[in-house]
């Protein structure tokens, strides 16, 4: 294997392939990224045994090959290279040698043999939609998965695929976000596909302009788009019934500025305790006063006013499950709904009329 191509041929996709790529492995093969490069085009590959990622680049090839080198150590080398210069690469005796100028490196590379590469599976349905609308979708609940939780069905985003529509569910336990999108020629299948964490931020990250195709097969989803193929395989588990969880009447309703309430709320949060950054929020008719204290006694207060319709009330919740939504919505002013002390509040925006993406953000209260 011998080709050359600009710097900036091979940075981008190690740069797009390297995320799937883990620090620490009990496998060293899965350090490694594998490279293949047929009639002036290259592959680089990369996978965890769980998420794989191809992305492909043209090159100048003078003969075809494949090798396993090490993602990081390409990587940074590649990236520490002088922008427009050209890079030649070749293989051999086990080596993969690469020249930059009067730069030269030698990489040493594992048996192609090893390198895990997934079995593609015959797509049961395909899906086409926009890359910025999916993103969206991504963008307003993915704050909403959780980490490393035993309940291994909720570490992963839902994907509940409807006749003509798309929605995507994110919750913890003790909030949920949940953003759905039409999709354009409509579908006709119901399907329902957790996807893990890690794939739903590496595909997050790719993302851009243009469409992307989606393909799911029984127990994979692939994308397609700009010259990159991802792969991920789904959690096997049963989602909550998250339809239950948002509460279908709410009594009191507070209407307010999305960027003061933001701020406000930083603010309080500041003071708020370490570990629980619990704030209580005070309703009335003149608006809402939140406050926040922690063990040393410090406090904080803040005021804003807004329009509040209901009986007055007092309720606490962990800040950042009410800044996370108020992030990633972009209206001016949102609304929020409360049944009483002890319930669930609902986060949606406002003075948007029919959004691309509409979203709801559902958030537990929390004793102070």
């Amino acid at each position: 294997m011998k080709f050359e191509l600009q710097r900036e041929e091979l940075l981008k996709p190690l740069q797009t392939t390297i995320g799937v790529v883990e620090r620490r492995q009990t496998m060293p093969i899965l350090a490694n990224v594998l490279l293949q490069v047929e009639n002036d085009c290259f592959w680089i590959t990369g996978t965890d045994l769980e998420i794989e990622m191809v992305a492909q680049g043209i090159c100048n090839a003078e003969s075809n090959g494949s090798a396993t080198v090490s993602g990081r150590k390409l990587l940074d080398i590649v990236r520490s290279l002088p922008e427009g210069i050209t890079v030649q690469c070749s293989v051999d005796n086990d080596r993969l040698a690469l020249r930059a100028n009067r730069s030269r490196f030698s990489l040493a590379t594992l048996p192609v043999t090893d390198f895990p590469v997934s079995r593609a599976q015959e797509s049961d349905i395909r899906l086409t939609l926009n890359q910025g609308q999916l993103k969206t979708l991504f963008d307003l609940t993915q704050f909403g998965m959780a980490h490393q939780d035993v309940r291994y069905y909720l570490n992963g985003l839902l994907l509940d695929l409807r006749p003509g529509l798309l929605r995507a569910v994110a919750t913890d336990g003790h909030r949920l976000s949940m953003a759905e999108t039409v999709l354009e020629g409509g579908s006709s299948e119901t399907r329902q596909l957790i996807v893990p964490r890690k794939g739903i931020l590496e595909l997050q990250k790719l993302l851009g302009e243009g469409d992307i195709e989606l393909q799911i097969s029984g127990n994979q989803i692939g994308a397609s788009m700009n010259g990159i193929r991802f792969t991920s395989k789904l959690v096997d588990g049963r989602f909550p019934d998250y339809e239950k969880v948002i509460p279908p009447h709410l009594p009191r309703t507070l209407t307010v500025d999305r960027l003061q309430l933001r701020q406000a709320l930083s603010r309080a949060a500041i003071l708020s305790n370490e570990k629980f950054r619990g704030v209580r929020l005070s309703l009335d008719k003149e608006g809402v006063t939140i406050r926040a204290h922690n063990a040393e006694q410090e406090e904080a207060e803040e005021f804003l006013s807004g329009q509040y319709q209901g009986e007055p009330m007092e309720i606490g919740f962990n800040v950042n499950y009410i800044l996370e939504p108020l992030a990633v919505l972009s209206t001016e002013a949102v609304c929020l709904k409360f049944s009483d002390a002890n319930g669930s509040c609902v986060i949606s925006a406002v003075n948007e009329t029919a959004p691309a993406i509409p979203s709801s953000h559902v958030v537990m209260p929390m004793r102070l």
